[in-house]
């Protein structure tokens, strides 16, 4: 795929929340340009998947496979990274968001049509996605039947990272205050992810 300057954008945010961490934890100043290096070549191998709602989590997922190229940790040890250095950036948290931006009724009929367009399969490495309506049990449900991370790390020999992937699923909800549920993975075997994200009670909340 061609890197564009919104992949940049992207590769910079996580960039920069992982090299303060690196700084923390007392790694060489190398190795952050061994990780940069190794990302300019994967993307360049990555099949593009255009406008993709989800290109941050491909380009987090190209930029996971870099990490654990370049820093020479396991991949444990680098999930421990990824995660502490985005919990720890501000700005992160800035352009996550919150609860209330993320279950805004006003997101449903995008988010209607993004799916009705992953089903055309127009990027092979694209997710194609269903959307559940809220109901008693939960407030916005996915079913992911294909996955961009795990399609990646495949086409780049290394399907076993896509799991620490997922866990980062736990991460975001925890920062924007919510709770999210899921049975299954296809990174770890499920015919599909099975997302329902939920807003806090008041005991969960406390």
């Amino acid at each position: 795929m061609k890197n564009t300057i919104g992949v940049k954008m992207i590769y910079n945010f996580y960039h920069s929340a992982v090299k303060a961490e690196l700084k923390k934890r007392g790694f060489s100043k190398d190795i952050a340009e061994k990780i940069n290096e190794e990302h300019k070549k994967i993307i360049g191998r990555a099949k593009d998947i255009g406008k993709s709602r989800l290109l941050s989590s491909y380009i987090m997922a190209s930029y996971f496979i870099a990490m654990n190229r370049g820093t020479g940790k396991s991949a444990e040890e680098n999930y421990e990274i990824f995660r502490d250095g985005l919990c720890a950036s501000k700005l992160f948290h800035k352009v996550i968001g919150d609860v209330d931006s993320y279950l805004d009724p006003k997101k449903m009929a995008g988010r209607l049509q993004w799916s009705e367009d992953s089903h055309k399969h127009k990027y092979e490495n694209d997710w194609v996605v269903d959307i559940l309506p809220g109901n008693d049990e939960y407030d916005l449900g996915y079913d992911y039947h294909e996955c961009g991370a795990c399609k990646l790390c495949n086409d780049e020999g290394c399907p076993e990272l896509a799991a620490y992937l997922c866990r980062m699923d736990y991460v975001l909800a925890d920062i924007m205050n919510m709770k999210l549920v899921r049975t299954g993975t296809i990174a770890e075997g499920a015919p599909y992810c099975d997302f329902r994200y939920s807003r806090l009670s008041d005991t969960e909340n406390k």
